[in-house]
Protein backbone atom coordinates (compact mmCIF):
# COMPACT_ATOMS: atom_id res chain seq x y z
CA UNK A 1 0.00 0.00 0.00
CA UNK A 2 1.42 2.69 -0.86
CA UNK A 3 2.32 6.00 1.75
CA UNK A 4 -0.18 8.65 2.10
CA UNK A 5 -0.50 11.02 -0.97
CA UNK A 6 0.28 14.69 -0.36
CA UNK A 7 -2.36 16.66 -1.87
CA UNK A 8 -2.48 20.44 -2.04
CA UNK A 9 -4.15 23.41 -3.48
CA UNK A 10 -1.67 25.07 -6.13
CA UNK A 11 -3.29 28.14 -7.84
CA UNK A 12 -0.45 29.70 -10.11
CA UNK A 13 0.82 33.27 -9.64
CA UNK A 14 -1.45 34.19 -13.19
CA UNK A 15 -4.44 32.80 -11.85
CA UNK A 16 -4.49 35.01 -8.59
CA UNK A 17 -3.75 38.10 -10.69
CA UNK A 18 -6.75 37.68 -12.71
CA UNK A 19 -9.24 36.30 -10.45
CA UNK A 20 -9.68 39.98 -9.25
CA UNK A 21 -11.04 40.75 -13.04
CA UNK A 22 -14.53 40.23 -13.46
CA UNK A 23 -15.86 36.85 -14.73
CA UNK A 24 -19.52 35.17 -14.60
CA UNK A 25 -21.05 35.23 -10.58
CA UNK A 26 -23.68 32.86 -9.16
CA UNK A 27 -25.51 36.43 -7.96
CA UNK A 28 -25.25 39.96 -8.48
CA UNK A 29 -23.51 40.41 -5.08
CA UNK A 30 -21.70 36.86 -4.94
CA UNK A 31 -17.42 37.53 -5.48
CA UNK A 32 -15.88 35.86 -8.20
CA UNK A 33 -16.50 31.91 -7.72
CA UNK A 34 -14.13 29.35 -9.01
CA UNK A 35 -14.63 25.50 -7.72
CA UNK A 36 -10.77 24.71 -6.85
CA UNK A 37 -8.56 21.70 -6.61
CA UNK A 38 -9.00 19.82 -3.21
CA UNK A 39 -7.10 21.24 -0.76
CA UNK A 40 -5.66 18.82 1.67
CA UNK A 41 -5.38 19.37 5.55
CA UNK A 42 -3.85 15.78 6.33
CA UNK A 43 -5.51 12.39 6.78
CA UNK A 44 -4.74 8.38 5.65
CA UNK A 45 -4.96 7.40 2.54
CA UNK A 46 -8.47 6.27 2.46
CA UNK A 47 -9.54 9.05 4.14
CA UNK A 48 -8.15 12.78 3.74
CA UNK A 49 -9.34 15.68 5.19
CA UNK A 50 -9.97 19.18 2.98
CA UNK A 51 -10.79 22.42 3.37
CA UNK A 52 -13.03 22.48 0.35
CA UNK A 53 -13.89 19.29 -0.66
CA UNK A 54 -16.37 16.43 0.60
CA UNK A 55 -17.22 13.61 -1.22
CA UNK A 56 -15.17 10.62 -3.00
CA UNK A 57 -12.09 10.90 -5.14
CA UNK A 58 -10.38 7.97 -7.14
CA UNK A 59 -6.67 8.02 -8.07
CA UNK A 60 -4.01 6.09 -8.95
CA UNK A 61 -4.91 5.72 -12.71
CA UNK A 62 -5.49 7.05 -16.05
CA UNK A 63 -9.52 8.54 -15.69
CA UNK A 64 -11.32 9.05 -18.92
CA UNK A 65 -14.99 9.19 -17.57
CA UNK A 66 -17.12 9.79 -14.34
CA UNK A 67 -20.71 10.16 -14.05
CA UNK A 68 -23.14 10.34 -11.19
CA UNK A 69 -26.82 11.27 -10.25
CA UNK A 70 -27.95 13.37 -7.10
CA UNK A 71 -31.13 15.13 -6.02
CA UNK A 72 -30.59 19.01 -6.24
CA UNK A 73 -30.65 20.46 -2.19
CA UNK A 74 -32.31 23.26 -0.76
CA UNK A 75 -30.41 25.95 1.05
CA UNK A 76 -30.92 27.53 4.84
CA UNK A 77 -30.44 31.08 4.57
CA UNK A 78 -30.08 33.07 7.93
CA UNK A 79 -28.64 36.56 6.55
CA UNK A 80 -25.36 35.41 5.83
CA UNK A 81 -23.45 35.11 2.42
CA UNK A 82 -22.98 31.63 2.02
CA UNK A 83 -21.73 29.27 -0.46
CA UNK A 84 -22.15 25.51 -2.11
CA UNK A 85 -21.88 23.47 -4.89
CA UNK A 86 -21.96 19.74 -6.39
CA UNK A 87 -20.07 18.45 -9.19
CA UNK A 88 -18.55 15.15 -10.86
CA UNK A 89 -15.09 16.06 -12.54
CA UNK A 90 -12.05 14.81 -13.46
CA UNK A 91 -8.61 16.00 -12.46
CA UNK A 92 -8.33 18.30 -9.08
CA UNK A 93 -6.89 15.82 -6.89
CA UNK A 94 -2.77 16.42 -6.67
CA UNK A 95 -3.06 18.09 -9.79
CA UNK A 96 -3.77 21.46 -11.18
CA UNK A 97 -6.96 21.95 -13.42
CA UNK A 98 -10.43 20.42 -12.98
CA UNK A 99 -12.43 19.23 -15.83
CA UNK A 100 -16.13 19.44 -14.09
CA UNK A 101 -19.86 20.27 -14.22
CA UNK A 102 -22.42 20.44 -11.48
CA UNK A 103 -24.75 23.15 -9.59
CA UNK A 104 -24.85 25.44 -7.03
CA UNK A 105 -26.61 25.92 -4.22
CA UNK A 106 -26.12 29.76 -2.60
CA UNK A 107 -27.04 32.16 -0.15
CA UNK A 108 -27.12 35.68 -1.72
CA UNK A 109 -28.64 38.41 1.01
CA UNK A 110 -30.59 36.08 2.96
CA UNK A 111 -31.84 34.01 -0.05
CA UNK A 112 -31.01 30.87 -2.09
CA UNK A 113 -29.81 31.30 -5.05
CA UNK A 114 -29.53 28.22 -7.34
CA UNK A 115 -27.69 27.58 -10.92
CA UNK A 116 -25.49 25.08 -13.11
CA UNK A 117 -22.44 25.80 -14.72
CA UNK A 118 -19.33 23.93 -15.92
CA UNK A 119 -15.71 24.70 -15.48
CA UNK A 120 -12.33 24.37 -17.04
CA UNK A 121 -10.44 24.88 -14.29
CA UNK A 122 -7.97 27.07 -13.92
CA UNK A 123 -10.57 28.69 -16.44
CA UNK A 124 -13.61 30.40 -14.75
CA UNK A 125 -16.43 28.79 -14.61
CA UNK A 126 -19.46 29.37 -16.97
CA UNK A 127 -22.91 29.54 -15.78
CA UNK A 128 -25.89 27.90 -17.65
CA UNK A 129 -29.12 29.89 -18.10
CA UNK A 130 -31.36 27.45 -17.02
CA UNK A 131 -33.46 27.18 -13.88
CA UNK A 132 -32.08 24.95 -11.18
CA UNK A 133 -35.00 24.61 -8.41
CA UNK A 134 -34.67 22.39 -5.21
CA UNK A 135 -35.89 18.39 -5.35
CA UNK A 136 -34.60 18.69 -9.32
CA UNK A 137 -33.08 15.44 -10.14
CA UNK A 138 -29.42 15.71 -11.91
CA UNK A 139 -26.91 13.72 -13.83
CA UNK A 140 -23.78 14.58 -15.35
CA UNK A 141 -20.83 13.33 -16.68
CA UNK A 142 -17.53 14.14 -17.93
CA UNK A 143 -15.83 12.16 -20.91
CA UNK A 144 -12.67 12.89 -22.69
CA UNK A 145 -11.32 11.14 -25.90
CA UNK A 146 -7.70 10.95 -23.64
CA UNK A 147 -5.98 13.44 -26.25
CA UNK A 148 -7.35 16.47 -24.77
CA UNK A 149 -11.21 16.33 -25.79
CA UNK A 150 -13.64 16.75 -23.14
CA UNK A 151 -17.48 16.53 -23.47
CA UNK A 152 -19.46 17.80 -20.65
CA UNK A 153 -23.26 16.97 -19.65
CA UNK A 154 -25.58 18.35 -17.08
CA UNK A 155 -29.31 16.94 -17.04
CA UNK A 156 -32.32 18.39 -14.74
CA UNK A 157 -34.36 15.09 -15.35
CA UNK A 158 -37.03 16.83 -13.27
CA UNK A 159 -37.36 19.72 -15.71
CA UNK A 160 -36.52 17.86 -18.95
CA UNK A 161 -33.52 20.22 -20.03
CA UNK A 162 -29.67 19.20 -20.42
CA UNK A 163 -26.35 20.98 -21.78
CA UNK A 164 -24.08 19.38 -23.00
CA UNK A 165 -20.39 21.19 -23.91
CA UNK A 166 -17.56 20.23 -25.86
CA UNK A 167 -13.98 21.84 -24.87
CA UNK A 168 -10.44 21.29 -25.00
CA UNK A 169 -7.83 20.96 -22.81
CA UNK A 170 -4.69 19.33 -24.12
CA UNK A 171 -2.59 19.23 -20.33
CA UNK A 172 -5.15 17.69 -18.67
CA UNK A 173 -3.13 14.99 -16.81
CA UNK A 174 -6.07 12.42 -16.60
CA UNK A 175 -5.23 11.54 -12.72
CA UNK A 176 -8.38 11.15 -10.82
CA UNK A 177 -12.10 11.59 -10.68
CA UNK A 178 -14.35 12.65 -8.21
CA UNK A 179 -17.88 13.51 -7.10
CA UNK A 180 -18.23 16.25 -4.69
CA UNK A 181 -19.68 18.89 -2.97
CA UNK A 182 -17.54 21.91 -2.36
CA UNK A 183 -17.31 25.08 -0.69
CA UNK A 184 -16.42 27.36 -3.68
CA UNK A 185 -13.38 29.82 -3.52
CA UNK A 186 -12.76 33.35 -4.45
CA UNK A 187 -9.58 34.97 -4.72
CA UNK A 188 -9.51 35.51 -0.79
CA UNK A 189 -9.65 31.84 -0.23
CA UNK A 190 -12.43 29.16 0.77
CA UNK A 191 -15.74 30.97 0.97
CA UNK A 192 -18.47 29.91 4.00
CA UNK A 193 -20.22 26.44 3.01
CA UNK A 194 -24.14 26.95 2.75
CA UNK A 195 -26.85 24.63 4.97
CA UNK A 196 -27.62 22.46 2.27
CA UNK A 197 -28.78 19.73 5.04
CA UNK A 198 -27.42 16.87 3.09
CA UNK A 199 -27.04 15.89 -0.94
CA UNK A 200 -27.21 12.20 -2.24
CA UNK A 201 -25.38 11.40 -5.01
CA UNK A 202 -26.04 7.86 -6.97
CA UNK A 203 -24.95 5.60 -9.94
CA UNK A 204 -21.58 6.62 -9.86
CA UNK A 205 -19.13 5.68 -12.40
CA UNK A 206 -15.48 5.93 -13.29
CA UNK A 207 -14.54 4.42 -16.69
CA UNK A 208 -17.78 2.83 -16.83
CA UNK A 209 -17.71 1.05 -13.56
CA UNK A 210 -18.91 1.80 -10.03
CA UNK A 211 -16.81 4.26 -8.31
CA UNK A 212 -16.48 1.67 -5.31
CA UNK A 213 -14.29 -0.59 -7.82
CA UNK A 214 -11.33 2.27 -7.32
CA UNK A 215 -10.83 2.13 -3.64
CA UNK A 216 -11.25 5.64 -3.97
CA UNK A 217 -10.86 7.95 -0.85
CA UNK A 218 -13.43 9.07 1.38
CA UNK A 219 -12.94 13.39 2.05
CA UNK A 220 -14.13 15.25 4.86
CA UNK A 221 -14.52 18.68 4.61
CA UNK A 222 -12.90 20.62 7.86
CA UNK A 223 -11.24 23.71 8.50
CA UNK A 224 -9.53 25.40 11.74
CA UNK A 225 -10.69 22.69 13.87
CA UNK A 226 -14.38 22.62 12.61
CA UNK A 227 -16.03 19.79 10.55
CA UNK A 228 -17.64 21.56 7.69
CA UNK A 229 -19.46 18.69 5.98
CA UNK A 230 -18.86 14.52 6.28
CA UNK A 231 -19.21 11.55 4.02
CA UNK A 232 -21.10 8.55 4.43
CA UNK A 233 -19.62 5.22 3.38
CA UNK A 234 -20.87 4.04 0.10
CA UNK A 235 -23.33 2.05 -0.73
CA UNK A 236 -23.64 -0.50 -3.66
CA UNK A 237 -20.18 0.94 -4.62
CA UNK A 238 -21.58 4.14 -6.15
CA UNK A 239 -24.14 6.09 -3.55
CA UNK A 240 -23.66 7.69 -0.77
CA UNK A 241 -24.60 11.20 0.83
CA UNK A 242 -22.46 14.85 2.23
CA UNK A 243 -24.03 16.37 5.14
CA UNK A 244 -23.58 19.79 6.26
CA UNK A 245 -21.89 20.40 9.76
CA UNK A 246 -20.77 24.38 9.65
CA UNK A 247 -20.11 26.74 7.39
Amino acid sequence: MPEARRRTLAVSTALLTILGTAAPAVAATAPTLVQAPLAHHGGGLLRSTSGNWAGYAATGGRFTSVKASWVQPSVSCNGTDTWSSFWVGLDGDGSNSVEQTGTEADCSSGRPVYSAWYEMYPAYPVNFTNTVRPGDHFTASVTTSGSGSFTLTLSDTTAGWSRTVNKSLKSAALASAEVIAEAPSSSTGVLPLSNFGSVSFSGSTVNGQALGGFSPDAITMASGGSTKATTSGLSGGSSFSVTWKHS
